[in-house]
């Protein structure tokens, strides 16, 4: 296979250099994405924008700037030396922009008032908690309610109207709800210490088929955690579901008792392995993505506490990859 070569410069030579006033700045922020993502396709499904939009945003930037910014051909993804440094001029920007953010004069004493939030359990992210800290600082007259509750519980009574946002899963659009993807959270097959797998030193996923489990309330087929639910028919899973809580701490209470094999999220039982509280089974990949979303009423007024809340989740979504929100 002939050796990768740069593109050479498109700009005509008598073109005027380019000036800071007419480089559109969407087209940095979606080539920063791609860079973060490592690839059109997760950049997209963050942006929210389709792949072949991407691939024209990162067309007209090659073109503006005269030269290839990256290489993606046979799974290789790799920065030119162009491309490494418009990659750190656009996050350089995007840092300016976040301290314009922070330095623009509003009357944010004005926003005033309590921020209802549903939110489902062990959302774990130092970015998010991060935009919380920002967002208290600049609106400090801002209340927080916090309600826990499980993610079908949520999505029902912002569909009737409640006065809140939520955080929670939300497999299929709901007609009647906004919703921004926020996380998404990757599912494993564990086991507690006290499980005869636990100390089985080799196990294999058809050891795992006549095992009994432990479920969320929502594991079954239409509801938000129905992924797991394909994921056990198609493997052939003949164990019989033996506990089950809409909560993830109660899960994982009965899991590290040993009553049954379950599915959790890969990035919150990091610790419990290393513990040695868990143990992660076959297979090594992960057996589900399921999405976490910020959620509310498409036709429902907006107190201005919601609406400031909304605009600065926004930014953070702009200025945080997806990856590095899982963090």
């Amino acid at each position: 296979m002939p050796a990768l070569t740069e593109r050479p410069a498109v700009r005509p030579a008598n073109a005027l250099p380019l000036a800071p006033e007419r480089m559109d700045w969407n087209l940095l922020r979606t080539f920063m994405f791609v860079v973060q993502a490592r690839g059109v396709g997760r950049a997209a499904q963050a942006l929210h924008l389709s792949q072949p939009a991407v691939s024209q945003a990162l067309k007209r930037l090659e073109d503006a700037v005269g030269g290839v910014l990256l290489h993606r051909r046979n799974g290789e993804f790799r920065l030119t030396s162009l491309g490494e440094e418009i990659y750190a001029i656009a996050r350089d920007m995007y840092g300016t922009m976040a301290r314009i953010e922070n330095a623009a004069v509003q009357d944010q004493a004005e926003v005033a008032g309590t921020l209802r939030l549903l939110v489902m359990s062990r959302i774990q992210s130092t970015p998010y908690d991060d935009f919380l800290a920002d967002f208290h600082q600049r609106y400090p007259k801002v209340e927080f309610h916090m309600e826990m509750q499980p993610s079908a519980d949520i999505l029902d009574a912002l569909a009737k109207r409640v006065p809140a946002l939520g955080i929670c899963l939300c497999r299929k659009p709901v007609e009647a709800l906004e919703r921004k993807l926020f996380l998404r959270h990757q599912y494993a097959v564990v086991c507690g210490r006290r499980h005869p797998l636990f100390t089985r030193p080799r196990v294999a996923i058809e050891d795992l088929l006549d095992q009994n489990f432990v479920c969320f309330a929502s594991d079954q087929l239409g509801d938000t955690l129905s992924p797991l639910t394909i994921f056990r028919d198609q493997q052939g899973f003949t164990g019989r579901i033996v506990g089950t809580s809409p909560h993830l701490e109660e899960v994982r209470r009965m899991v590290v008792a040993g009553i049954g094999l379950s599915f959790l999220p890969e990035h919150l039982i990091a610790q419990d392995v290393v513990n040695g509280e868990l143990r992660r089974l076959p297979p090594q990949d992960s057996v589900a993505e399921i999405d976490v979303f910020l959620t509310w009423h498409k036709q429902r007024k907006l107190s201005a506490v919601e609406t400031a809340f909304l605009a600065a989740f926004d930014r953070f979504l702009a200025r945080t990859s997806l990856a590095a929100r899982a963090r």
